[in-house]
């Protein structure tokens, strides 16, 4: 585990450094230039909680699947249909992204908008309150108050 996390520190940190101390792993103390870096190893015991916290995830939504009283074939396809639809969106965002002008069209398009964004709403302070009170009504109509 040790030697795992050393092989993780970025090799410019231990290049061209003399050590403080000699072990037979990679420094744990290094001076550089009146600058002393540190680097500390852990070695994890017992279950880990990412591993704990995936199987809390995993009992969870099994308790939902085993007291849904919905078609769950109807939850399988729906499932399966937005698994569908990420496939297909991120291919076809980088398909878009190949064309050679597109993505710099939107870029422009990008600026354009948020500089328009900016004079028309948070450049004077009427308009920041308008844009505030915009904001406030479509809070209230999305929760319905």
């Amino acid at each position: 585990m040790a030697s795992l996390a050393a092989s993780l520190l970025p090799p410019l940190l231990l290049q061209d450094r003399k050590t403080l101390f000699r072990t037979s792993q990679k420094p744990l103390v290094s001076y550089v230039g009146g600058r002393q870096n540190c680097a500390v190893f852990v070695k994890a015991t017992g279950d880990s909680s990412e591993s704990s916290t995936s199987l809390s995830i995993l009992k969870s939504v099994r308790n939902v699947w085993d007291n849904s009283d919905e078609d769950k074939v109807g939850l399988v396809g729906l499932g399966f249909a937005a698994i569908v639809a990420l496939w297909t969106s991120t291919n076809v965002i980088s398909a878009v992204d190949k064309l050679p002008i597109i993505p710099v069209v939107f870029e422009i398009i990008g600026i354009l908008f948020s500089t328009w964004f900016v004079y028309r709403y948070l450049l004077f302070k009427p308009d920041r309150e308008e844009l505030y009170q915009i904001i406030n009504k479509t809070i209230s109509q999305i929760f319905g108050q």
